[in-house]
């Protein structure tokens, strides 16, 4: 298979600016520093993708993918092959140029990581360190959702907004998208909608619809999510990670508990009443026979020794 030469260049340029990230000490020279204007630029790039935070939150999100992926083999792999450390190298660069105004190639960065990634982030979002987007195709994070450290999403996650088409010039402003806590798990295909709160080390279940908050550590599945476990989950990092949303030590469904507590009862009940109906049996058989006994006397005559009654 081949590529076409728009793909080449758009591989190369993404992998032009992996090791431009990577390998420089800063993003951008601010070349004349005479300016109020070239001065804020450097300042607000050194910042935001300088060696001092954006090496540092690229470094934690390259040691998350070799953590939370079985496959990752070493940290020259994830570099080339795994399209979510790609985007976050992309992201990173484009999320400076959009904090310093530079919106439109902001978003070319952007488009060009989507492309070649399969994942479409708006760099005006904002994404903490060791974030994780495991397959990654069809993964949407819109403008104003906020990520917090140790974050997971599987393909085809949505972190979107509700009804964007209504009244659209008013929302620009607004907040739309979902605010994601630390160590969350969104397993693949969940939406998760609105300007809501997923509290840390909570875990959205796949092609789950989210469109209220969710407390810290609960588990939430279902169209729309409802919760099936407590809130006492903690961070699994390393090791003890967990994928795709599942748990083994979660409480099943609080609707599936009620219902199976309901048909117990029921059997229960059914049960109780089977004894007592034969309990009832016993009691009524001899009362029926003796007065079948007394009826027969009573029409025949009382019997004595020697009567036949079929004469």
């Amino acid at each position: 298979m081949y590529l076409t030469p728009s793909e080449v260049f758009h591989l190369t340029a993404l992998h032009c600016m992996i090791y431009f990230s990577l390998f420089t000490e800063g993003a951008f020279i601010v070349i004349s520093s005479s300016g109020n204007v070239n001065s804020q630029i450097g300042f607000a790039l050194r910042t935001s993708i300088g060696s001092r935070h954006m090496y540092a939150n690229l470094y934690r999100d390259l040691n998350a993918i070799i953590e939370r992926d079985p496959a990752a083999s070493n940290r020259l792999a994830v570099i080339f092959l795994y399209p979510s450390f790609q985007v976050m190298v992309a992201y990173r660069v484009s999320h400076a140029l959009w904090r310093i105004g530079f919106h439109f190639i902001a978003r070319l960065v952007m488009q060009i990581a989507r492309i070649l990634t399969g994942i479409e982030i708006h760099p005006a979002a904002k994404i903490g360190p060791g974030f994780f987007v495991d397959h990654g195709m069809g993964t949407v994070i819109g403008q104003t959702a906020e990520i917090g450290r140790d974050v997971t999403l599987y393909h085809d996650v949505t972190l979107g907004g509700v009804m964007p088409a209504i009244d659209s010039q008013k929302q620009r402003d607004a907040k739309r998208h979902p605010t994601l806590g630390d160590c969350v798990i969104v397993g693949a295909g969940a939406q998760i909608l609105g300007p809501i709160m997923v509290s840390r080390c909570a875990r959205i279940g796949g092609n789950s619809v989210v469109t209220k908050d969710v407390p810290e550590g609960a588990t939430v599945v279902g169209v729309p999510a409802r919760q099936m476990s407590k809130g006492d989950a903690k961070p699994l990092v390393g090791k003890n990670f967990m994928p795709y949303a599942v748990h083994p030590g979660v409480d099943s469904d609080p609707r599936e508990r009620t219902i199976r507590a309901l048909v117990d009862e029921v059997q229960s009940q059914r049960s109780a009443l089977n004894n007592l109906e034969k309990q009832l049996g016993s009691l009524t058989r001899p009362a029926a026979v003796k007065k079948r006994k007394t009826k027969n006397q009573t029409k025949f005559g009382p019997l004595v020794d020697g009567d036949n009654v079929d004469n």
